[in-house]
């Protein structure tokens, strides 16, 4: 009966996506952001997890489906952050990212299964990670895991190895940081409300952004 958590930012410009600036405008870019918030919760809303969970820094909007509990975000660093989402649950849960809209049902149902996986680790392509399952959410897994470097996934990977979890791995994605990040991510994704709103947001007429 696993939780499903989302953890994201209220897409708010100069709050969100600060690295797609330039040469989106902020606006552009929380634009974007809430459009792959849209689509993650999107995909999450579909899998068949017991409890599906916003842990939010701000305030919901209209992007939110229904069958979402929505919680604040404790204050400190992410990593305290994270660990505060896994301690908040009293059984197996999944956490995800708002960075990576490409994100599917069938991406996500394996970590659903814990017969033979204590654990289950999205790496992203920049070396940090995307999705983090626990069997049993020890929020001293994350505590103290340095948050936003090259070496982020590999520290908590590592984490997951030295407590001795029998751990699966989920698909390696890019998640959304830079305007490289986007237009990748709109390319291989061409079906998402971010891939959407990045053309539109590109096309010539569209303005600066590029």
């Amino acid at each position: 009966m696993t939780t499903l958590l989302v953890i994201a930012k209220q897409p708010l410009p100069g709050r969100v996506k600060t690295r797609l600036t330039p040469p989106f405008t902020p606006e552009e870019a929380a634009s974007l952001a809430e459009a792959a918030l849209a689509d993650t919760l999107t995909a999450a809303a579909r899998v068949p997890a017991a409890r599906h969970v916003l842990v939010l820094d701000g305030a919901p909007g209209p992007w939110l489906p229904s069958g979402f509990q929505v919680v604040p975000q404790v204050a400190g660093g992410l990593d305290v952050r994270l660990a505060a989402a896994f301690a908040a649950c009293d059984g197996p849960a999944l956490l995800v990212g708002m960075d990576t809209p490409q994100i599917t049902p069938e991406i996500l149902a394996p970590a659903l299964c814990w017969d033979a996986h204590d654990a289950w680790f999205g790496a992203a392509a920049d070396g940090g990670f995307w999705a983090l399952g626990l069997a049993v959410p020890d929020p001293a897994l994350l505590l103290g895991v340095p948050m936003s470097r090259s070496d982020t996934g590999a520290v908590q990977h590592a984490r997951l190895r030295a407590a001795g979890l029998r751990t699966g791995s989920l698909p390696v994605l890019c998640d959304v940081d830079t305007a490289r990040d986007a237009r990748y991510v709109a390319a291989e994704a061409s079906w998402t409300r971010f891939a959407a709103r990045h053309a539109r947001l590109t096309a010539p007429t569209a303005g600066t952004a590029s």
